[in-house]
């Protein structure tokens, strides 16, 4: 169990090492329920390896990450995802030769289905209409469903990875750099989804390099440096913390 109240997912000494070198030093922090929280640092501080240990990509040396009450060191991707842990990825992650619709459903979890099965619950004949509209109504993709994914822009792309996500049924949505390569109206357009996520009770953890959007959305900024925590807290008071001034955002 967690020490912190209100907590869904923390990170208890986590370290991971590649060869020589520890990506993650005893690192430490939390998530509050309900909250954006934004991960900052330096390339190499140790973001995406946090981000991938704790959605089972990849295993931890040393450490415990607890999410809803459960550790889930040596648990797998999948299961991972089923206790309700959901991401985006740095590099956008898509099944090109599939459909905007193919790609949502991908995301369904249908008990005792098969992968393969999922393809057979169409928009027309399946219970799962209405959520796809929803979704993508929501992320304001407008392009017909049957549009393959590598027909899509690279912004189009950016947000049907995030619909994919969402269609999950998720507890913590995890999103790494959500704004890297995208249009300045794209970038405020998702800030105003991620308002409305949050207004809407959602959990969001998310990795950014974009300091205005951070400071200007987040609730909590937790700042790591050479793979450990530097410091967290309100943004207001990360923005005024020296060592964060002088590494980070350019005093």
């Amino acid at each position: 169990m967690s020490n912190y109240p209100d907590t869904i997912l923390e990170l208890k000494n986590v370290s991971k090492y590649f060869g020589g070198v520890k990506a993650l030093d005893k690192c430490s922090f939390y998530v509050k329920k309900g909250i954006i929280t934004s991960i900052i640092g330096p390339n190499g501080a140790g973001k995406t390896t946090a981000f991938n240990i704790i959605a089972g990509l990849m295993r931890a040396d040393e450490g415990k990450i607890i999410f809803l009450g459960q550790d889930l060191s040596n648990k797998p991707t999948h299961i991972i995802a089923r206790m309700g842990l959901a991401r985006t990825f740095q590099q956008v992650r898509l099944f090109n030769n599939l459909s905007i619709e193919e790609n949502l459903l991908v995301a369904l979890d249908l008990p005792g289905e098969r992968f393969h099965k999922c393809f057979f619950y169409t928009r027309k004949s399946g219970p799962y209409k209405k959520k796809v509209d929803e979704i993508l109504a929501l992320v304001g993709l407008s392009k017909p469903l049957t549009t393959l994914a590598s027909e899509l822009s690279y912004g189009q792309k950016r947000l049907l990875e995030l619909a994919r996500a969402l269609m999950m049924d998720y507890s913590l949505l995890m999103l790494d750099e959500p704004t890297a390569g995208v249009n300045p109206a794209l970038r405020n357009k998702l800030k105003i989804l991620l308002r409305k996520l949050r207004h809407q009770g959602k959990t969001i953890l998310l990795i950014e390099h974009d300091m205005d959007f951070v400071m200007s959305l987040s609730d909590e900024v937790i700042v790591l440096d050479a793979g450990t925590k530097l410091i967290a807290g309100k943004p207001e008071l990360v923005r005024k913390d020296k060592k964060v001034l002088e590494a980070y955002l350019g005093k």
